[in-house]
């Protein structure tokens, strides 16, 4: 079950473009097991529609502040006392002006007064916006009242500026709240560790124009790197081209190649690390001779013959040069799923291998669910389908727990 199941989560949207992302975030908490509900202000309603967000979160979505249909027309403290977390997403420089001031004149802003629980933002504004003095004051001020908050990220934004103020991504966004939840049961105990987790397939070259890959997404890859991210770890994170963005406070390496992969692990690991997870869906094969100019079909023939090599074991060579204190890999099969997966943990040196039956359509390459079976020399686990993000904090432990029974063993 996961650790947000049962939980009562009000999402409250305030007026600005990344209104949007908040329908992957209720989705992933939805998915997650939580119960969502929305709040929208005047100006949010501008960027998304009161029907979308119903139906992704299953409950008549909210914005007066006096409803009449609510219990005794007093609807806001009804949703005060009924909330575990209120989550603002986006947080805009407008709503966090009022909301330091104290203001209570639209819905949201007066759950935010009359509620007992916590609330967490996530600031999306112009980078500008997010500079100026007076927005810098009224974060501070609310960080001191113990709102928390999470980015805003920097980057592109959609008026064309470059720097702070884009909202996290509703995976980080997922992520913050699942460490919330976890509260005092969660310890930075992986503080002063390194992880260097690998992520998403490798692109083998064939010509400047094709190349040899596969369907990995990099998601559970990206989920174990923001799982041990929220514990305290140093991560870095060597990743294949991807079309997900990497978790706040992941050092992220970008490789093509297994070889450029391979190159990459060492050098982040030329000092022992404490844990590597080969994440990565490597290419088991490259061309012999990659050409440098595309290649063209003839015309005499319906076929086309490529001389393919192995690609390096990444796994098993980090294995055999001891670059990690707990080496970790990823079988990946479509069939004798355990078998093939206890071969592969002999055969690689490895500590633990986690087993992927990419075989159902219902997980595994670009899903946002998986099921697993975790396997060592001496214990086999098979954990329930769930979302990956779920699941990396589930994995993450587990490899925590491995730990602390081989080093007290």
């Amino acid at each position: 079950m996961s650790n947000l199941a049962q939980k009562r989560i009000l999402l409250g949207i305030t007026g600005g473009i990344a209104a949007y992302k908040s329908i992957e975030l209720i989705r992933l908490l939805t998915k997650a097991g939580a119960e969502v509900q929305v709040v929208l202000t005047d100006g949010a309603k501008a960027f998304v529609t009161e029907m979308t967000l119903q139906a992704i979160s299953g409950h008549p979505v909210r914005s007066t502040l006096l409803d009449p249909n609510a219990e005794a027309g007093m609807g806001h403290i009804e949703l005060a006392k009924w909330a575990d977390l209120i989550v603002i997403a986006p947080a805009s420089a407008d709503f966090m002006a009022r909301y330091a001031q104290g203001m209570a004149n639209d819905l949201l802003s007066t759950l935010c007064l009359a509620t007992e629980a916590p609330v967490l933002l996530a600031p999306a504004m112009n980078q500008a916006m997010w500079r100026h003095p007076a927005t810098q004051a009224n974060a501070k001020l609310l960080t001191q009242r113990g709102v928390l908050s999470i980015g805003p990220a920097d980057g592109a934004q959609a008026c064309g500026d470059i720097g702070p103020g884009r909202m996290s991504e509703p995976n980080d966004i997922f992520n913050a709240v699942i460490t919330h939840f976890q509260g005092s049961t969660i310890e930075l105990d992986l503080t002063g560790q390194h992880w260097v987790i690998t992520a998403g397939p490798t692109m083998e070259a064939i010509d400047p124009v094709r190349y040899i890959s596969n369907h990995s997404s990099g998601k559970m890859g990206y989920a174990l790197a923001a799982s041990a991210i929220a514990r305290g770890a140093k991560v870095t994170l060597i990743s294949g081209p991807v079309q997900i963005n990497a978790p706040a406070g992941a050092n992220v390496i970008a490789v093509k190649s297994a070889d450029d992969m391979l190159a990459a692990c060492e050098q982040s690991m030329s000092s022992q690390a404490d844990v590597f997870i080969g994440a990565a869906a490597v290419a088991d094969f490259k061309m012999k001779t990659a050409t440098n100019q595309k290649m063209k079909k003839q015309s005499d023939t319906d076929e086309v013959t490529l001389t393919l090599v192995k690609n390096p074991d990444i796994i098993a060579t980090l294995a055999q040069q001891k670059r990690a204190k707990i080496m970790v890999g990823f079988a990946a099969e479509t069939q004798n799923l355990i078998d093939y997966a206890k071969g592969k943990l002999e055969r690689k040196g490895l500590d633990i291998i986690i087993a992927n039956d990419v075989s159902r359509a219902d997980i595994g390459f670009n899903q946002d669910d998986n099921q697993v079976t975790v396997i060592t020399q001496d214990k086999t686990w098979s954990p329930d389908k769930t979302t990956k993000n779920a699941l990396a904090g589930q994995l993450v432990e587990c490899i925590i727990e491995f730990s602390l029974r081989t080093s007290i063993s």
